[in-house]
């Protein structure tokens, strides 16, 4: 507040409203996990980056701007994401736990995956590189 730094303000206090809104939710104990706040950062992001898209799409730059910045504030919060070897590696060790081999049991792969790399590798990424190593 004091550096009047208003995109950031504005990334921050949603950060904070969705922070507490899980708090407070229904069958919450007050408590909120790495792993949960992990999960609504990353929801925060896909939802910045999609509405930037929706702006672009109907020529509203400076809005689109806006949205790009809060992404960008969400994402220091975030887990370093994985590269693309690393995601790789750990796909093959995932891979090779559940013993998969074919693409029948790619939902397997899947579930595991999801779980284990959850806020470190976007699920479509996950689940094309899943599809590479069982074909």
């Amino acid at each position: 507040m004091l550096a009047r730094d208003h995109v950031r303000l504005e990334a921050l206090r949603g950060i904070k409203k969705e922070f507490l809104e899980a708090k407070t939710a229904k069958g919450a104990d007050g408590e909120l996990s790495d792993e949960t706040a992990n999960k609504i950062l990353a929801k925060m992001l896909k939802q910045r980056r999609e509405s930037a898209e929706i702006y672009k799409g109907q020529n509203r730059d400076d809005l689109a701007q806006g949205e790009l910045a809060e992404a960008a504030v969400i994402e220091e919060y975030l887990p370093k994401p994985l590269t693309d070897d690393e995601l790789l590696a750990a796909l093959k060790e995932i891979i090779a736990r559940v013993g998969a081999t074919s693409q029948k049991e790619m939902g397997k792969v899947m579930g595991v995956a999801s779980k284990e790399l959850a806020g470190r590798a976007d699920g479509k990424a996950i689940s094309a590189k899943v599809r590479e190593l069982l074909a």
